[in-house]
């Protein structure tokens, strides 16, 4: 390349280069707060290369005249090679190891309770939740809830649910589909003379609740002897799997999407797959005296494979980490973010070290990411060394 003027900031005392590498490299940031967003990276890298003074600045005049090549008294404090490697940009945000976000549950007709669970309960399908007036509120698979009465005529796909679920459990006699038929009646007073109930034949409005599959009761709101109304809350429950729970900012809610693969980081820094499962808005209501409403983005991470979740039993509940990878350079050459220097007329560059003497060589960025930040250039390529902070 051309001749390039240097008015370098490099050429003091090597003891006040080696107390300016002290003082002016920050230290690396906690392991959960590596994860910024790439703009905030750079924004950062640009804050360290600017007020790193000696260490990190060099400041060059316009480009063409002269080689560029300075006396080996002027060689920098240090030297990184230039590495191929590939660079994640990941967010860490804080996290809630448990069984996933609790679900309500409210009565749905009037009684004492003179059955209820404890806290920590597993129930599976035809089980009782809990019982009011010594009638069992029984417990189905299926993602539509109960709403209304089933009887013979109902038609759709609530009927198909609860004919599934009668199969399940063992009763015949019924197609499977969207109608309820005299022989789904039939099937159903079976089930009901099984529970000790009166055989109507009918399924009436609160007596069988549906949820996507087993639950685990996560609190109870209704203890036996208590009186509920319609509406009252009798419990709360959540799924059997273990999951982790995080929020996220709107702005970031790209990162969260259902199938991508993350990483949560466990107490004692061990690492396992996860993938996200579910995502869905949260707003946290104002407190009436001039606070706004919140908007968050919480994400339910399931535990990714078996490995994952023994790893996990150790802990009940735990705080974790989840990282949410946003972009990847695979293959790329980087070098440490303080190895960059700002030229003058704008943008950066890394002052190549051959031998006694060493040139500086504009390169364009890409990735800022755990420390490094991806780089290219007229002749950069892997192996080449380049001045670096002490």
């Amino acid at each position: 390349m051309g001749d390039i003027a240097v008015d370098s900031v490099r050429g003091q005392d090597s003891d006040q280069e080696s107390e300016a590498a002290r003082t002016s490299v920050p230290e690396p940031a906690p392991r959960r707060r590596k994860g910024r967003r790439r703009v905030m990276k750079a924004a950062l890298a640009v804050l360290v290369l600017v007020a790193g003074g000696a260490v990190a600045v060099a400041t060059l005049g316009p480009l063409g005249r002269g080689s560029g090549d300075k006396a080996a008294t002027e060689l920098p404090p240090s030297t990184a090679e230039v590495t191929r490697r590939t660079l994640q940009d990941t967010q860490s945000v804080d996290g809630q190891l448990g069984f996933g976000p609790a679900t309500t549950l409210s009565a749905r007709r009037p009684g004492t309770v003179t059955e209820a669970p404890e806290a920590g309960d597993r129930i599976t399908r035809g089980k009782a939740l809990y019982e009011a007036d010594g009638r069992p509120v029984t417990l189905m698979y299926g993602s539509t809830p109960a709403y209304r009465a089933l009887k013979t005529g109902s038609e759709g796909a609530d009927v198909r649910q609860l004919e599934r679920n009668l199969s399940a459990l063992g009763y015949s006699g019924f197609t499977v589909d969207d109608e309820y038929t005299a022989t789904t009646a039939e099937a159903v007073r079976a089930w009901q003379e099984d529970l000790g109930l009166p055989e109507t034949g009918t399924v009436e409005l609160g007596s069988v609740v549906f949820a996507p599959g087993a639950v685990r009761v996560d609190s109870v709101a209704a203890r036996k002897g208590d009186t509920v109304a319609p509406g009252g809350k009798v419990l709360s429950y959540t799924g059997t799997d273990q999951a982790v729970t995080a929020e996220l900012d709107p702005a970031d809610q790209q990162l969260a999407k259902e199938g991508r693969d993350v990483e949560v980081v466990l107490p004692g820094d061990r690492t396992v797959k996860g993938t996200v499962k579910d995502v869905s808005t949260v707003i946290e209501p104002g407190n009436g005296q001039g606070e706004e409403a919140k908007t968050k983005i919480e994400v339910v991470v399931a535990l990714g494979d078996a490995a994952a979740r023994k790893a996990a039993e150790a802990y009940a509940l735990a705080a974790v980490h989840v990282d949410f990878t946003s972009e990847t350079r695979e293959d790329v050459l980087t070098v440490p973010v303080g190895a960059l220097l700002a030229l003058a007329e704008g943008g950066f560059g890394v002052e190549v070290v051959k031998g006694s003497t060493s040139t500086y060589v504009p390169v364009t960025t890409g990735l800022f990411a755990d420390g490094r930040v991806e780089i290219s250039g007229k002749g950069i390529s892997e192996g080449t060394k380049v001045g670096a902070p002490k």
